[in-house]
This record gives structure tokens, sequence and C-alpha cells, in this order.
């Protein structure tokens, strides 16, 4: 992710749901606060984006209910996000090594 924020098409589409489910998630989670633009359009950041794989992650993928998932949150009781940070940081320095392979 290199922008600074990302349309609510894009975040859907990052996560290949509806734009209706991030804006349900959006009022569900309070840690997800998008700027709106004059028009009302929201605009997220990466570290909304970061919480939002950490919802999608307990709901869809380990079938938390939204209540249940607000506790774990709470609790950071969520080792997984530990894991994406980890593996989104070894995919950037394996990024930045391929470049510096390619320009030798």
């Amino acid at each position: 992710m290199s922008k600074l924020y990302y349309s609510i098409g894009e975040v859907a589409k990052m996560f290949d749901v509806n734009a209706s489910l991030i804006r349900f998630w959006e009022k569900e989670f309070s840690l997800i606060k998008p700027k709106k633009n004059k028009k009302g359009n929201r605009l997220f950041t990466e570290k909304d984006i970061e919480n939002f794989r950490r919802i999608y992650e307990l709901v869809k993928e380990k079938g938390y209910t939204l209540d249940g998932a607000k506790v774990a949150l709470k609790n950071k009781d969520v080792k997984t996000t530990d894991q994406h940070d980890i593996i989104a940081k070894l995919e950037q320095v394996k990024r930045e090594l391929n470049k510096l392979k390619n320009d030798l």
C-alpha cells in the first residue's frame, strides 16, 4: 500500500466484499474512523485498512460474532494481527531485496 487514502470501493475490492459491509463495520467498530471529503465520501487510511483486515479475519475467517470480535479486539487477544504485520514487513523487505537484485 502506498497511497495516503483509499476510497470505499478500493477497500471493498481489497477484501472482496460489498461497500455496504464496509459501511456496516465502520458503524459497528469504533476503531474504524475514515476521513470524509467535502462530498462526504469516505477516505480510509492504511491504519483503517489494517483494522478492517483484523475484523475480516476474526469475522469471516475465524467465525467470530460481531460482539466476539469486538471483545477480542478490545482485549487485544488477536495474535494473528502480529502475524499480518510480520508478513507485510517481510513482503516489503522481499520487494526491496528483489529491486536491489534487479538493479545489480
